[in-house]
């Protein structure tokens, strides 16, 4: 039976699935707008650290204000109506959720938000790549001994990326490489959230009559967000991070087998078993045709002649060997998509992709001069952007991880272009985020894989 049978089933029978949603952002309401639509899906709770920016986030994909009307998660079980709260632990710890939603963006938040989950036994979907691509082997793993689904967020790439990988493995194939398309210049490391608005090309008079986050999108043009994304899909997947970080190849649909094959075969990869981010716009600004920016991929290999004949008898884009194929999809829809992972867990007790092993870590590195008593802004910010490595070269470097980045003072000068390390700054290792990635890294360090 399909997972929509099924929450029709549920549905039919009176018993929802019972979900709280922890944050309200674009992620969060784009979810809100179709869980209204599902059957079988109650959307018990949403909190927000401004309830009415949560309620009108709500109004904006759609919903009349009655439907949060509920004043309690109590009222809201009794009925069909939502209750927003700026409260995440009554709502993670509330009886009337089964599933809950991390939101957020933020790595010690989704640390926390986790740990609750686990405490009280509810399931949890990670939009938050942040937290996951920070301790998600470790937070996974705290699941799994608490005996509840940690999950990727279905619509987000990496979700998307894992169930191609799923897909090409379990027809027998191997796969070379695994990835994402977005916009990517190498200057782009350096933007800050005053420079970004020219990447993009839009106007003062736009961004002004927008909803527009500067350090959201500065993120995900200086390669941070690329970086945790892939570090998570390589965590997922066991799938190796490129020795030197993404490379951002310029790449179209078309030509995925060609580039993302094995250097002794003519393409770009040092290994097999890769992730990696192909660029819509060449090196000299041009854009790339039929580029995959808002895409999915993955590269796999004919493991015989005659699966390389039938790749070309249904028409599959391969390289000039016929050896090498890619199945990709060309949009995501993130929020509108989150669903499936919802019905995921509440149908077939599966999640949609997640950590499995502590391959690949985005480490913070100092995009110009650094000087000692400077504070880091983390993500999308001024001072750092994340770079994809291997576990094992953070951990040998003494790598900050870029979640970590945000409001540390500096001990000392960082040059441009090097990675921040645990001794560059000053940190309290009582925080409880730091202590959870510490004690990642203690258990996790002797078994971190990938290329040093």
């Amino acid at each position: 039976m399909s997972m929509y049978a099924k929450l029709q089933r549920r549905a039919a029978q009176g018993r929802p699935v019972r979900v709280g949603l922890v944050g309200a952002g674009k992620f969060g309401s784009m979810y809100g707008s179709q869980a209204a639509r599902t059957p079988g899906i109650h959307l018990i709770g949403v909190a927000d650290l401004s309830p009415a920016r949560a309620r009108e986030a709500l109004r904006r994909v759609g919903w009349a204000d009655e439907r949060f009307a509920a004043r309690s998660f109590e009222d809201a079980a009794r009925g069909a109506g939502t209750f927003v709260t700026d409260d995440a632990q009554a709502l993670i710890a509330s009886p009337h959720v089964d599933i809950v939603i991390d939101a957020t963006g933020s790595p010690a938040a989704g640390i926390g938000h986790v740990l609750m989950a686990c405490e009280h036994r509810k399931h949890v979907v990670m939009v938050n790549v942040e937290a996951d691509a920070l301790a998600g082997p470790l937070l996974a793993r705290r699941a799994a001994d608490a005996g509840i689904v940690y999950s990727m967020a279905s619509g987000d790439q990496p979700a998307l990326i894992a169930e191609l990988v799923d897909w090409a493995r379990t027809i027998g194939l191997e796969v070379v490489c695994a990835g994402k398309g977005t916009k990517y210049l190498p200057a782009y490391h350096e933007s800050t959230p005053r420079t970004v608005w020219e990447h993009y090309g839009f106007t003062a008079e736009q961004v002004a009559a927008g909803d527009f986050n500067a350090r959201m999108f500065n993120s995900f043009l200086d390669g941070t967000k690329s970086a945790l994304e892939m570090a998570a899909v390589a965590n997922a997947c066991e799938l190796d991070p490129p020795p030197d970080g993404l490379g951002f190849p310029p790449c179209g649909v078309d030509d995925l087998p060609r580039v993302l094959r094995p250097l002794c075969d003519g393409g770009v990869l040092s290994r097999r078993g890769t992730v990696e981010v192909v660029s819509s716009l060449e090196r000299d600004g041009r854009p790339v045709f039929r580029d995959l920016r808002w895409g999915v991929y993955v590269v796999f290999e004919a493991p015989t002649d005659y699966v390389r004949d039938c790749f070309q008898q249904y028409g599959l884009k391969t390289d000039d060997s016929g050896r090498y194929a890619a199945m990709y999809k060309p949009y995501h829809l993130i929020g509108l998509e989150l669903g499936t992972s919802v019905a995921s867990i509440a149908t077939r007790d599966e999640p949609t992709g997640s950590s499995r092993d502590w391959r690949a870590d985005v480490i913070a590195v100092a995009k110009r001069a650094l000087k000692a008593g400077e504070a880091l802004d983390g993500e999308g910010g001024f001072t750092v952007y994340g770079k994809l490595v291997a576990a094992a070269t953070s951990l040998r470097l003494g790598a900050l991880p870029i979640g970590l980045a945000h409001g540390l003072a500096l001990r000392a000068d960082v040059a441009a272009g090097q990675p921040v390390r645990w001794s560059d700054v000053r940190h309290d290792p009582a925080n409880p985020a730091i202590a959870l990635r510490r004690e990642m890294e203690a258990l996790f360090g002797a078994q971190a894989t990938g290329p040093r």
